[in-house]
Protein backbone atom coordinates (compact mmCIF):
# COMPACT_ATOMS: atom_id res chain seq x y z
CA UNK A 1 0.00 0.00 0.00
CA UNK A 2 1.13 3.49 -0.80
CA UNK A 3 2.33 5.75 2.03
CA UNK A 4 -0.51 8.22 2.46
CA UNK A 5 1.86 10.86 3.87
CA UNK A 6 4.16 11.02 0.84
CA UNK A 7 2.57 14.15 -0.63
CA UNK A 8 2.52 16.96 1.91
CA UNK A 9 0.92 19.80 -0.05
CA UNK A 10 -0.42 20.89 -3.39
CA UNK A 11 1.40 23.39 -5.63
CA UNK A 12 0.92 27.12 -5.06
CA UNK A 13 -0.93 27.57 -8.37
CA UNK A 14 -3.65 25.10 -7.29
CA UNK A 15 -6.82 27.01 -6.43
CA UNK A 16 -9.30 24.14 -6.17
CA UNK A 17 -10.94 22.56 -3.14
CA UNK A 18 -8.59 20.64 -0.85
CA UNK A 19 -10.29 17.62 0.70
CA UNK A 20 -9.61 16.33 4.20
CA UNK A 21 -9.93 12.68 3.19
CA UNK A 22 -9.11 10.56 0.18
CA UNK A 23 -11.51 8.18 -1.53
CA UNK A 24 -11.81 5.48 -4.16
CA UNK A 25 -12.36 6.73 -7.71
CA UNK A 26 -13.74 4.60 -10.54
CA UNK A 27 -12.89 5.05 -14.20
CA UNK A 28 -16.35 5.34 -15.82
CA UNK A 29 -15.19 3.66 -19.03
CA UNK A 30 -13.19 0.69 -17.71
CA UNK A 31 -14.74 0.27 -14.27
CA UNK A 32 -11.24 0.11 -12.75
CA UNK A 33 -10.88 1.66 -9.30
CA UNK A 34 -8.04 3.43 -7.57
CA UNK A 35 -7.65 4.67 -4.00
CA UNK A 36 -6.50 8.31 -3.88
CA UNK A 37 -5.14 10.36 -1.02
CA UNK A 38 -6.93 13.58 -0.09
CA UNK A 39 -4.52 15.66 -2.17
CA UNK A 40 -4.66 13.34 -5.17
CA UNK A 41 -8.46 13.40 -5.00
CA UNK A 42 -8.41 17.20 -4.83
CA UNK A 43 -6.26 17.36 -7.97
CA UNK A 44 -8.31 14.65 -9.72
CA UNK A 45 -11.53 16.59 -9.13
CA UNK A 46 -9.86 19.78 -10.37
CA UNK A 47 -8.92 17.95 -13.59
CA UNK A 48 -12.42 16.51 -14.00
CA UNK A 49 -13.97 19.93 -13.40
CA UNK A 50 -11.71 21.52 -16.00
CA UNK A 51 -12.62 18.84 -18.55
CA UNK A 52 -16.32 19.46 -17.91
CA UNK A 53 -15.80 23.20 -18.28
CA UNK A 54 -13.95 22.65 -21.58
CA UNK A 55 -16.83 20.51 -22.90
CA UNK A 56 -19.43 23.11 -21.93
CA UNK A 57 -17.34 25.87 -23.47
CA UNK A 58 -16.99 23.89 -26.71
CA UNK A 59 -20.75 23.38 -26.84
CA UNK A 60 -21.73 26.98 -26.05
CA UNK A 61 -18.88 28.93 -27.67
CA UNK A 62 -17.17 26.66 -30.22
CA UNK A 63 -15.51 29.51 -32.10
CA UNK A 64 -14.05 31.20 -29.04
CA UNK A 65 -10.68 29.99 -27.70
CA UNK A 66 -10.34 28.65 -24.18
CA UNK A 67 -8.78 30.87 -21.53
CA UNK A 68 -5.01 30.33 -21.65
CA UNK A 69 -4.62 30.43 -17.86
CA UNK A 70 -7.22 27.70 -17.37
CA UNK A 71 -5.60 25.50 -20.01
CA UNK A 72 -2.21 26.10 -18.39
CA UNK A 73 -3.53 25.07 -14.94
CA UNK A 74 -5.18 21.99 -16.47
CA UNK A 75 -1.90 20.92 -18.08
CA UNK A 76 -0.02 21.53 -14.82
CA UNK A 77 -2.63 19.46 -12.97
CA UNK A 78 -2.23 16.54 -15.36
CA UNK A 79 1.55 16.74 -15.04
CA UNK A 80 1.36 16.92 -11.22
CA UNK A 81 -0.96 13.92 -11.06
CA UNK A 82 1.20 11.88 -13.44
CA UNK A 83 4.34 12.67 -11.40
CA UNK A 84 2.79 11.95 -8.00
CA UNK A 85 0.78 8.84 -8.84
CA UNK A 86 1.59 7.49 -12.27
CA UNK A 87 -0.33 4.26 -11.70
CA UNK A 88 -3.54 6.07 -10.78
CA UNK A 89 -3.02 8.43 -13.72
CA UNK A 90 -2.87 5.47 -16.11
CA UNK A 91 -6.04 3.94 -14.62
CA UNK A 92 -8.12 7.09 -14.22
CA UNK A 93 -6.93 9.73 -16.69
CA UNK A 94 -4.95 8.17 -19.54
Amino acid sequence: MKDMNTIKKLPKWFNGTVYDKGDTVTNPFSGEEYELTNLELSMYDFIQGAQLMFAIHQEKQPNRPLDKDIVDCFEKALSWFRRHNGKAYMVLLD
